[in-house]
């Protein structure tokens, strides 16, 4: 065995302004709609799934309580600046908040943070 992701869920507070967020705004292909859940395909073969937070809580049988920081980012590795500075711009425009505008890194690349609007952060960068 070998492992894998193949799809990641986020439990959101407001599922229809994550679809709304990760659809309209981000350009995800909306593959399964059900009510409280959604399944979004993303252009590298691999989806994003939405489910309401005190579900995802529920189903894991865990409180739904947690805050803060969750120990983790997603990471968009595009392949030019150009490209970075598009990401933001559309994540700015669907209602991201910029945590740290996209910048040249130390180790050479160009790359930046945004949340989402449930906060969980978004890391997208180059290495050109």
């Amino acid at each position: 065995m070998s492992l894998q992701v193949s799809v990641v869920m986020l439990g959101v507070q407001d599922f229809d302004r994550a679809k709304k967020f990760y659809v309209e705004g981000m350009g995800a292909t909306l593959d399964q709609d059900h009510p409280g859940f959604a399944r979004l395909a993303l252009g590298d073969g691999s989806a994003l799934a939405l489910y309401h937070w005190a579900a995802v809580a529920k189903d894991a049988g865990v409180p739904a309580d947690g805050s803060g920081f969750r120990g983790f980012s997603l990471h968009y590795i595009a392949d030019t600046r150009e490209e970075v500075d598009t990401v933001f711009q559309a994540a700015e425009a669907a209602g991201a908040t910029i945590l740290k505008p996209a910048t040249p890194a130390e180790w050479g690349g160009y790359s930046g943070t945004f949340s989402d609007p449930d906060g969980y952060l978004w890391k997208v960068a180059t290495n050109a």
